[in-house]
């Protein structure tokens, strides 16, 4: 055998930012693609791909292998006057990737600084904030096929991104390893997106009145600071459930009874409704069930305060689910991939 270490019962505490035991029957991290191929190799079935831990709940203990993706790398593929294609390796981490971009003088992700996870994550959920989604900035992606070991190139069409989803958390689920992920960034007449109330009013206080991406991240990461627990303090995995879209019926008669409820338009006359907002409403926001909790601070966010485990974090996540249903008759999604 060469380089890559195969060890076995690996605690994956250290891996998830919910911070919960669970152990993997194997676990092996690879640094480049021979690595992969060689861990692929062994024969032992793959439970899944690990990137950053910090969109996984664990629920309970984990039979096969857990493979560890740590390519890193950043690189300018090419570049005109006015944009630039950078790629980065799969297990790089999103949020030093993008302070590098900011950096640089590259805009366009900015607005998604802070997000926690690695890059070869982020088109899978395709990851967005602040009216940026991965998607307004794809180039390409390379993954590798598992069962075959053959490397494809996905473009934007053949993702299919939708909103947090891809084809790769629908028919190409566990199928594929991202290795490389590519974006077409700006590097003059940078579109900022600055139409969020949390961020105007933060770039007021700022005294900041003609932004630049530099001042946007900034803004961005002092938000996302002032709302969400860091991980290594609270553990976590961000945002647990999607926001919801109800039809124009179902929003008409919600806004009857629930006069003051916010809202976003979507596509075909749809209303997509705050998830933490409906949250917050049925009662949950700061309640704790032993050491399982939906944070004080942002009802969307459910932590874990010392030991609680993936299956009493999920307890809580089903409880909140049954009393929005019962409530406002909206069915929320996790966002969190459940293991």
């Amino acid at each position: 055998m060469g380089a890559v270490r195969i060890l076995e019962n690996q605690s994956l505490r250290a891996y998830n930012t919910f911070g919960v035991e669970a152990k993997a029957q194997w676990f092996a991290a690879f640094n480049s693609v021979d690595a992969l191929r060689e861990i692929l190799s062994q024969k032992r079935p793959l439970a899944f791909i690990l990137g950053g831990g910090s969109n996984l709940l664990l629920t309970r203990d984990v039979p096969g292998l857990v493979a560890k993706n740590e390519i890193t790398g950043i690189q300018v593929e090419s570049e005109t006057a006015d944009s630039v294609i950078v790629s980065a390796g799969g297990g790089a981490v999103w949020h030093p990737f993008v302070q590098w971009c900011v950096a640089k003088g590259y805009g366009g992700i900015e607005n998604l600084s802070l997000i926690p996870g690695t890059v070869g994550a982020a088109p899978i959920q395709n990851i967005g904030a602040y009216g940026v989604e991965i998607k307004d900035v794809f180039e390409y992606l390379e993954a590798m096929e598992l069962s075959t070991g053959e490397i494809r190139t996905f473009r934007a069409e053949d993702c299919r991104f939708g909103y947090r989803d891809s084809v790769f958390k629908q028919e190409l689920k566990g199928q594929y390893c991202i290795l490389k992920v590519a974006f077409r960034l700006s590097k003059t007449q940078h579109r900022l997106h600055t139409d969020y109330g949390a961020i105007r009013e933060m770039l007021l206080e700022m005294e900041v009145p003609h932004p630049d991406i530099a001042n946007m991240s900034e803004v961005v990461i002092r938000i996302r600071t002032s709302k969400l627990p860091d991980p290594a303090q609270l553990g976590n995995a961000g945002s647990f459930f999607k926001n919801p879209e109800v039809d124009a019926t179902h929003f008409a008669s919600l806004q009857e009874t629930f006069p003051n409820i916010p809202h976003f338009p979507t596509s075909e006359g749809r209303q997509k409704i705050p998830a933490g907002w409906l949250i917050e409403q049925c009662g949950w926001k700061g309640k704790r069930s032993g050491d399982a909790g939906c944070y004080e601070k942002q009802a969307l966010v459910l932590v874990n305060y010392g030991q609680a485990s993936g299956e009493e974090i999920l307890e809580l996540a089903k409880a909140i689910i049954a009393s929005v249903e019962m409530k406002f008759g909206i069915a929320l999604t996790p966002e969190v991939n459940l293991i």
